[in-house]
């Protein structure tokens, strides 16, 4: 006859156990097409052609893919194209959203709340749903493929960033504030010398958040960078080995791993402030 204590335990033992499995199953499908990219770019054309892509590489000392992919989609000016951009839009966002989350936290005026509700409605919107209107407006102030006209719409603020620093200002005490302006500052001045500041973990995460978004863009990339070979970046570069005879996933593969890098780089050079940056984000959101 089982207890209770028996029965406890073998549900607990059952809970368990579909923990690991939906964790495994997890890992599995996450890690399943990097480690398959990453076999696929060190085989040779032969190779990839008689295999499968699972099949492991004779040699994996055999580059040759890497530097096809380096020379041929001309990966060095889409590096350096894409960081220019990167490095604009992130100073541009994030200023941005800081100075709109101040001026709606700190100043009360007709159509405060209104515009608050606005800015929620918009992120119901689905972004695609809006691009016919977009493209048109774009294409009337002549800002399709240019890299200018690019920048100016990833700009736009993401409502989740204004959010985030929203959030941030709430608990700023207004004194901060007022303390500034009685010694003499404008209110430009007790932004950016007093609570811009504060702002660090919000920087961080809003930081985040837009520069994998907008390195990892492909679809705006492609819709308004339409000149691939002037106005090529790192998300449309590997275009080059796509054609109506079908793709070299090789060289395609070897490309990813080059575009991966350098955020690899970046994150173990800098995971400490990008874990505390989100853990205060999310604290304080």
């Amino acid at each position: 006859m089982t207890t209770n204590k028996d029965t406890h335990k073998v549900r607990r033992t059952v809970i368990n156990l579909l923990k690991y499995l939906l964790l495994f199953a997890g890992a599995f499908v996450a890690l399943v097409p990097i480690v398959s990219c990453v076999i696929t770019a060190f085989k040779s054309n032969e190779e990839y052609m008689n295999t499968n892509v699972m099949v492991l590489p004779k040699s994996w000392a055999y580059l040759e893919n890497f530097k096809a992919a380096w020379t041929q989609a001309r990966m060095g000016s889409a590096f350096l194209h894409s960081f220019m951009i990167l490095i604009c839009v992130l100073v541009g966002s994030v200023l941005i959203s800081a100075m709109l989350a101040y001026v709606l936290n700190r100043f009360q005026f007709p159509g405060n709340g209104l515009i608050r509700s606005l800015f929620m409605v918009a992120t119901l919107i689905p972004g695609i749903a809006s691009q016919v209107t977009v493209y048109q407006i774009m294409t009337a102030l002549g800002l399709v493929n240019s890299f200018h006209g690019y920048i100016i719409l990833m700009l736009g603020t993401d409502v989740i960033t204004i959010y985030i620093f929203l959030q941030f200002f709430e608990n700023l005490p207004v004194t901060l504030d007022e303390s500034a302006i009685i010694d003499g500052c404008s209110y430009f001045g007790a932004f950016f010398r007093i609570l811009f500041p504060l702002l660090q973990p919000a920087i961080v995460t809003s930081a985040i958040l837009k520069g994998v978004s907008t390195y990892n863009e492909y679809y705006m990339a492609g819709l308004y960078l339409q000149d691939k070979t002037r106005l090529n970046v790192v998300s449309t570069s590997l275009y080059v080995f796509t054609g109506p005879m079908g793709s070299q996933y090789n060289y395609i593969c070897a490309g990813v791993l080059i575009t991966i890098i350098p955020a690899l780089i970046i994150f173990l050079a800098c995971q400490d402030q990008i874990y505390s940056g989100m853990a205060a984000g999310a604290v304080k959101g």
